[in-house]
């Protein structure tokens, strides 16, 4: 009998075990986590990392702009000339006279006096005679003797050459010798009498208006 009774108290006080335990359960770690209070931590603020106006200001200060420097004129500056100025040369060219010259035979003594030597030579156009006496006159020119001008006059076909002797001149027209007279006074004949083309038969030579006695 107690056996009987025993077995179905056994059997209860196990059921009775077995529901205190399920309607408690263990609470598992995510129901802890649940149940736990939640504590939000707040971030602090991060400081703003945007520069402040100053801060920019400093960094970025204010160029001011150099000053211009003034403009000075070198002296390499080309000045523009007006088309219109005529450009002077530095010096004048010598002008030939080349269309107002003619060509004459001019008549020289050789070395040894003895013979005339014809050449063609330029003379001006306006004066050949006096020209023609100019060079003959020029190249008997030495140290002590010099001639410092001359006159040329050609009437009926005569010429009469008036020769003035220079003052610096050592000697005079009477102390040439036969070949300088052959020279000098031959070779000025000789060139007025063979130009045909001025028409002169005959030469007399003076100084100063007097007859120079050969």
């Amino acid at each position: 009998m107690s056996q009987r009774y025993l077995i179905p108290l056994i059997v209860v006080a196990i059921a009775a075990s077995l529901g205190s335990c399920s309607s408690n359960p263990t609470p598992t770690a995510s129901k802890i986590d649940d149940q736990a209070p939640t504590t939000s931590t707040i971030p602090s603020p991060i400081p703003s990392q945007s520069p402040s106006m100053a801060q920019l200001r400093d960094k970025n200060p204010k160029i001011e702009p150099l000053e211009a420097t003034p403009k000075t004129e070198t002296s390499n500056t080309v000045k523009a000339t007006p088309r219109n100025t005529k450009v002077e040369p530095l010096e004048a060219a010598p002008k030939t006279e080349t269309s107002n010259t003619v060509k004459v035979t001019l008549y020289t003594s050789d070395v040894q006096c003895q013979e005339f030597i014809p050449q063609k030579v330029e003379v001006s156009a306006t004066e050949p005679v006096s020209s023609a006496i100019g060079k003959i006159v020029q190249e008997r020119d030495t140290a002590d003797f010099s001639l410092s001008g001359y006159r040329v006059n050609v009437r009926n076909g005569v010429a009469t050459v008036d020769l003035r002797l220079s003052p610096q001149s050592k000697r005079q027209i009477a102390s040439l010798s036969s070949c300088e007279q052959f020279a000098l006074f031959g070779s000025v004949r000789k060139t007025l009498m063979s130009n045909s083309q001025w028409k002169i038969k005959d030469v007399r030579f003076t100084e100063k208006g007097e007859d120079i006695v050969l």
